[in-house]
């Protein structure tokens, strides 16, 4: 028996996601196999595929960096995981697959109550603004943080969880996407017209608490210019090639050496341990089952239409998020 998967044989465009069979096996020891219920479609997913990441994997390569499903079979040595259970995990690659098969130790049980699509979401984006708020920078109600790219998938996620935190935020994002900003309290720049150092510092004169940067390193010197003395940027994006990953670190590091008492601080979902994972995304989902944070999905698509769903989140045009379904939770839509 087989199942279906995409596959990347070379870095390019859409038209290098091929649709694949592979054979179904049983799980080896430790391992699960989980047939997929939802995976998103992030921005990791585009860069690998593209080629705008320092280190890439070997090709042929499978996308897909989380998943949320049910268990199907189990291998030996597993404990605490059981065939019927809702999981999910946090892959990196793999998971734009009708089968996903993961380390049991490594999966979290997801609440039967949750939508999948929504579920999913917490499991990379939701997970980094959380972690960053809470792990990294413990911010507090009344800090103020400007969130560059505030309008994506993990952008959205730090306007949800900034105003449960009762941060004051600003947020950069294109004018068609203002509403989802002010719906959370931040205020909205045009980062096509206004210039954000000029508004914030106009705005907050002693300067802010926190940037959140996902986008590029060259976004590093004006965010240093709307800190406050003591004052944090917390950087998660990802370097778009090995030049730039070297890059990276020596801003990072002369950055540091300033004596302006301002700190860059870089994040990736594995720094702070794996270990941390099931905690938090228990309570991510706690805060979804209580109301308290409503992921924004943009789209949702049949699994197996994922180069569609690429294109829409190249187009630039997502507020949110984009998530790839099974089949029998888009009945009816």
């Amino acid at each position: 028996m087989t199942y279906q998967s995409f596959m990347v044989r070379q870095h390019g465009g859409l038209e290098m996601l091929e649709l694949v069979e592979k054979e179904l096996r049983l799980p080896g020891e430790g391992e699960a196999q989980v047939r997929v219920l939802a995976t998103p479609v992030c921005q990791d997913d585009v860069a690998v595929r593209v080629g705008n990441r320092p280190f890439l994997p070997k090709m042929p390569f499978y996308p897909g960096y989380a998943f949320l499903g049910i268990v199907e079979a189990v291998g030996d040595e597993v404990a605490g995981i059981a065939v019927g259970d809702r999981v999910a995990g946090l892959t990196g690659y793999g998971s734009h697959a009708e089968v996903v098969y993961w380390p049991a130790d490594r999966l979290v049980h997801v609440p039967e109550t949750l939508d999948p699509a929504e579920a999913v979401t917490l499991i990379l984006n939701y997970l980094v603004a959380y972690q960053i708020l809470q792990r990294v920078t413990k911010a507090k109600p009344g800090d103020k943080a400007l969130i560059i790219g505030a309008s994506g998938g993990v952008g959205t996620a730090f306007l949800q969880l900034g105003k449960l935190a009762g941060l004051k935020m600003y947020g950069l994002a294109s004018p068609s996407k203002h509403a989802a900003l002010d719906e959370y309290g931040a205020i909205p720049i045009d980062y096509h017209t206004q210039d954000f150092v000029q508004v914030i510092q106009q705005a907050e004169p002693e300067g802010l608490d926190y940037v959140f940067n996902g986008m590029g390193e060259e976004y590093f010197e004006r965010s240093l210019a709307v800190l406050r003395r003591g004052g944090v940027l917390v950087h998660y994006g990802g370097p778009q090639s090995f030049a730039k990953f070297l890059l990276l670190i020596a801003k990072l590091i002369t950055y540091n050496l300033l004596p302006n008492g301002k700190k860059i601080v870089g994040y990736g979902t594995h720094r702070l341990g794996m270990e941390l994972f099931e905690p938090d995304w228990t309570a991510l989902f706690e805060l979804l089952e209580q109301g308290q944070i409503e992921p924004i999905v943009a789209a949702r698509f049949p699994l197996l239409e994922a180069r569609e769903a690429n294109q829409l989140l190249e187009s630039g045009k997502v507020t949110g998020n984009v998530v790839l379904l099974a089949p029998e939770l888009l009945v009816g839509e």
